[in-house]
């Protein structure tokens, strides 16, 4: 049982279902520069942040291509396919769940905010948070900063928050903010990559959540 006040949830990847989306938008890209695409699986060893790493690993040269072009291309591929995309079904019970104990719940998320409003206002859950924070810009960059910016708004006590999500920046973040964690291996990134970073509790879904 989750025994934190506050939650801060990650949301592509851990309450969103946008692996599927994300895997096509790239190895649309990668078609385009005759590259070779990726694999689920492949893609959940290869995806990091910061997301221009990734791009790199895959074969994108950026002495040769403007980062700025490819990370646009990449989004405009994302936003076509968005729609197709939803929360997974799950995380309805586990927010009502946490709602219902009174635990204060937050999205902290590499999302462009405008998109980010947007899908949370379509996936009709905004009501559950205090906070949705998204970043300011299309580079899917590190969440740190807003993460501690929210700890220190809200004036919580970092002993008192888990984060959810579901790659290792999740954890790096979590440490930096000193909060608790638990990674999620059904978004973007393996359960192998997932526990190489200590952290203490990786599960497969999010109703494996509830059990701890």
């Amino acid at each position: 049982m989750i025994k934190n006040k506050a939650i801060i949830w990650d949301y592509n990847g851990t309450l969103l279902d946008d692996l599927s989306i994300g895997l096509q938008s790239i190895n649309e890209m990668l078609i385009k520069r005759e590259l070779p695409i990726l694999s689920k699986e492949s893609y959940r060893d290869v995806f990091t942040f910061p997301v221009k790493k990734y791009y790199e690993s895959v074969g994108f040269n950026f002495e040769k291509e403007d980062w700025d072009m490819v990370a646009t291309e990449f989004i405009s591929n994302y936003k076509s396919l968005l729609p197709e995309s939803s929360i997974f079904p799950e995380a309805i019970q586990l927010l009502s769940h946490f709602s219902s104990l009174g635990k204060k719940q937050f999205i902290l998320s590499a999302m462009e905010q405008n998109m980010l409003n947007a899908s949370v206002a379509s996936e009709n859950i905004g009501s559950f948070f205090s906070e949705i924070s998204g970043i300011d810009n299309i580079y899917a960059s590190s969440k740190i900063a807003n993460g501690i910016k929210m700890i220190e708004s809200h004036q919580l006590t970092p002993k008192d928050v888990c984060l959810f999500g579901d790659t290792t920046h999740d954890y790096e973040v979590a440490q930096e903010l000193g909060c608790s964690c638990i990674l999620i291996a059904a978004g973007h990134q393996s359960i192998k990559k997932l526990k190489e970073t200590g952290c203490p509790i990786v599960v497969n879904h999010l109703n494996d959540i509830i059990k701890n």
